[in-house]
């Protein structure tokens, strides 16, 4: 064996070491990494707004949907917009003086943590009003909505006939 390859191999028996411990090194930046991964915001599905098509007045809507909290706190849905709308608001249907109104829902409505809220006819619903065009089934409505984590979602809603009972959204005075 000659100097050279007694050198080399010296070498080698120092370096691999070292290269080789550093591979399965416990560096913290990768585990710190996925720790930084968050937790999604609330998840929207099955969105879908009313048509006004055949509908007693046809200057208001409703949206719904099913909305999805992962995370370990509640989260509010706070408020809706859309430019098709002139005013947006969430509302509730509840008992006053014995009948069923619909109404603005005060504070917002709440989707519980890993659990989730349904927007539906006849219960919570996000009510579009004044306007500004008819729709119609097979269009789409842009609609955001805010909630109480700071987090937004800007949906393009499918408008759908609508076959439940009209007195939903428009009761008969009584």
């Amino acid at each position: 064996m000659g100097v050279k390859t007694k050198l080399l191999t010296a070498a080698l028996v120092v370096v691999l070491p070292l290269l080789v411990s550093s591979c399965g090194s416990a560096d913290p930046k990768p585990a710190t990494r996925e720790a930084a991964v968050s937790t999604p915001g609330v998840l929207v599905e099955d969105a879908w707004v009313r048509s006004t098509v055949g509908a007693k007045d046809t200057t208001m809507t409703a949206a719904f949907m099913s909305l999805t909290n992962p995370k370990d706190a509640d989260v509010k849905l706070t408020s809706a917009t859309s430019p098709v709308a002139g005013v947006v608001q969430l509302h509730e249907m509840a008992m006053k003086d014995g009948k069923m109104v619909m109404q603005e829902k005060a504070g917002g409505i709440t989707v519980p943590a890993g659990s989730h809220s349904h927007l539906s006819p006849g219960g919570d619903h996000i009510m579009l009003m004044s306007l500004k065009t008819p729709l119609k089934p097979g269009d789409e409505l842009p609609l955001t909505l805010k909630f109480s984590d700071g987090t937004t979602h800007d949906l393009k809603v499918p408008v759908k006939a609508f076959t439940e009972e009209e007195e939903h959204y428009h009761p008969t005075p009584q």
